[in-house]
């Protein structure tokens, strides 16, 4: 028995939904602070987040199969300008 290349699917759970809350989480983590101190609206880039580190929480919050692209991400480095794209993929997705 041969598998066809048309046969193979790939699979992708994301293992921890993409929360609002995660997202803080995950910001507060790169930036040594707590959740509770990012804001919204605050600007990541002003609270010390670099390209490098923003890239790295963009490509992990796209292992889930999210389809994020960072240079729209760079267009809003907020918390709720983040969240805004992530939702959007999500429901674009599930929807």
């Amino acid at each position: 028995m041969s598998i066809e290349p048309g046969d193979i699917q790939r699979i992708v759970t994301p293992a921890v939904p993409v929360t609002r809350e995660k997202m803080r989480a995950d910001i507060a983590r790169m930036l040594h602070e707590d959740p509770s101190e990012i804001g919204d609206e605050d600007s990541l880039m002003d609270l010390g987040l670099d390209s490098m580190r923003a890239m790295n929480l963009v490509l992990a919050w796209s292992e889930g199969g999210l389809e994020l692209e960072f240079a729209e991400f760079a267009e809003n480095p907020t918390l709720a300008g983040w969240w805004a794209l992530v939702e959007a993929r999500q429901n674009t997705r599930n929807g």
